[in-house]
């Protein structure tokens, strides 16, 4: 908020995108030339895309957000993502604090300023005029809708926080108040609702077939996620149930748009599929594969300890294909379906088990994955940068990137912001809470029918819950395995102020290979450290002592740690 600076960098929607080349102390161009022409005015709408968060899958520190949650541990102990549970986590030690938004929100007030006096009359005679104006007519609701998602990053970071609406001088930046939670997600409410009636359902067919553009799909999206974190118990601490039926009352919204619908492809990398609502696309790279390749399949590229290492909890959640429970214990793999196999306990699981995991035995790139002690991907310490867990990512890992020399292969990613799955789970959820029941259809569904859609389209079988506190167990689950890896599981444990009871160490699995058979015993890779201030971030202290009125949230006082 303290820079005065309108645009800071092109960014890329996707493959083939025009850069913007554009900065106002160049004093090459104007801020008024930029919204004398059609081109530039798009421009200036796909810098404020630019600032959307994980605009890079690798967004802390090259590690997934997951590795600050108990679904994952990263390779490297010194990595910044370790302050999430390292207990090194200060306002002057700050991780992932994505202060960097309140340019992005600086540029939508900018952008919607500015295009209030937009006048292309001059081009009335060119053929793309009209089709010109159809489109203007998107773009403030667009950047409205991105203003107000990027509002809600930050509001799920630190609770409360400065919501400038204006573009606002240094002085007016370093003394503007704090505006409550409920009054944050209120707005954004509000914003996206009237957004959501301006927006078209997709871009395809129009002027530039944009794909990447904020539809009214999305707009809903951004609703239904602020009023589920609103209803949430970290910020509805008396279980107001009212506040749950607003957030499944939302989701119902996006059901009955019917412009989605669930796919049984793997929608990782796959922003074509009719279950993604957003996705942030990437140029061809092969960044995120030398991280989290299996080590011998980098060919000698990755030369220092990087990886995202799924956990043994992670594992555990995960069912047979038949719905039972498998769980690692003192005495091996235990569980009550007959058809497991606890020789081969990686067989026979659900099928979101493969899309997101690598483990022992699992074929990748035409070879078996050895993790087993002794094995071509066991790693006996950290350093020789193989698995601190026994398990690899597989969740947006491109198999067919080669590092293999003079055969190199690269590949783009698209990072999924929204999918329809988030929808059907939100409802599930909200709606058991606010209702008290998950078979209750009174809202045009019930909470069971839509968790028993998502497991159906995983080819799972259905779910039944005596309770609706047994069913509050049943969807937590099913968010976390349907969404792993996804930048899910490390916000949910705190928006279910249930990090307390999840985060005390992080396990993995030893494997010891007898002939052709294999024992596997649970091992802790790590214990963790937790404190209950840090369900909210902590505000950098530089931005604290820049503006006064910017008071530290509960716990993240220097003077008091």
């Amino acid at each position: 908020m303290k820079r005065l600076i309108y645009i800071l960098s092109a960014i890329i929607l996707s493959a083939g995108c025009n850069v913007l080349d554009f900065d106002e102390s160049s004093s090459q161009y104007s801020r008024e030339d930029m919204y004398t022409t059609y081109s530039n005015i798009q421009r200036m709408l796909t810098n404020i895309y630019g600032y959307m968060p994980n605009k890079d899958i690798a967004d802390v520190s090259s590690a997934l957000r997951s590795c600050g949650s108990d679904d994952a541990e990263y390779a490297d102990p010194d990595a910044s993502v370790q302050r999430f549970t390292n207990g090194n986590w200060t306002p002057l030690q700050t991780v992932d604090d994505k202060w960097s938004l309140y340019y992005g929100i600086r540029s939508a007030n900018e952008f919607l300023e500015s295009i209030q006096t937009v006048d292309l009359s001059m081009y009335q005679y060119d053929t793309k005029y009209q089709r010109w104006l159809e489109h203007l007519a998107y773009y403030p609701y667009q950047a409205r809708v991105l203003r107000a998602y990027f509002f809600f990053e930050l509001a799920r970071r630190y609770g409360d926080i400065a919501m400038p609406l204006k573009m606002l001088t240094a002085e007016e930046a370093n003394a503007i108040e704090k505006t409550p939670f409920d009054d944050v997600i209120e707005f954004i409410v509000n914003e996206c609702d009237e957004c959501a009636r301006n927006l078209p359902s997709t871009y395809v067919g129009m002027l530039d077939n944009e794909i990447g553009r904020v539809t009214n799909g999305f707009a809903l999206a951004v609703k239904t996620k602020a009023l589920l974190y609103a209803a949430s118990p970290l910020h509805n601490p008396s279980g107001d149930r009212e506040k749950w039926l607003k957030a499944a009352r939302a989701a119902k919204e996006i059901i009955d748009l019917n412009q989605y619908s669930l796919d049984t492809a793997d929608k990782a990398n796959n922003y074509l599929s009719p279950e993604v609502i957003m996705a942030i696309c990437r140029s061809e790279s092969q960044s995120f594969e030398k991280t989290n390749f299996p080590v011998r399949f980098t060919e000698g590229q990755r030369t220092s300890m990087a990886g995202t290492f799924p956990s043994q909890s992670l594992v555990d959640a995960f069912q047979t294909k038949g719905g039972y429970d498998v769980t690692l214990g003192a005495n091996g793999w235990e569980s009550d379906d007959p058809e497991f196999d606890a020789s081969a306990p990686y067989k026979g699981r659900d099928p979101r088990f493969a899309r997101a995991i690598l483990a022992n035995g699992m074929v990748f790139k035409g070879s078996a994955i050895e993790t087993f002690v002794g094995g071509r991907d066991y790693s006996a310490t950290r350093t020789e940068m193989g698995t601190a867990t026994g398990y690899y990512l597989r969740r947006y890992i491109q198999e067919s990137t080669s590092f293999t020399p003079e055969n190199t292969v690269t590949n783009k990613h698209q990072w999924i912001v929204y999918r329809y799955a988030e929808a059907l789970l939100t409802f599930a959820e909200a709606a058991n809470e606010g209702l008290g029941s998950p078979t209750d259809a009174s809202l045009g569904l019930s909470a069971m029918d839509a968790v028993n859609q998502v497991r159906a389209n995983a080819g799972m079988p259905a779910v039944t819950a005596a309770s609706q506190n047994d069913f509050r167990e049943v969807v937590r689950r099913e968010w976390r395995v349907e969404f792993a890896f996804e930048d899910h599981r490390f916000w949910d444990i705190r928006r279910w102020k249930i990090a307390g009871s999840v985060m005390g160490q992080v396990d993995g699995v030893e494997i010891v290979r007898n002939g052709n058979s294999f024992t596997y015993r649970r091992k802790t890779v790590k214990s963790r450290t937790w404190s209950d201030k840090m369900y909210l971030y902590p505000i950098p202290q530089a931005e604290t002592f820049n503006n006064p009125n910017l008071t530290q949230n509960n716990g993240w006082n220097v003077t008091t740690e």
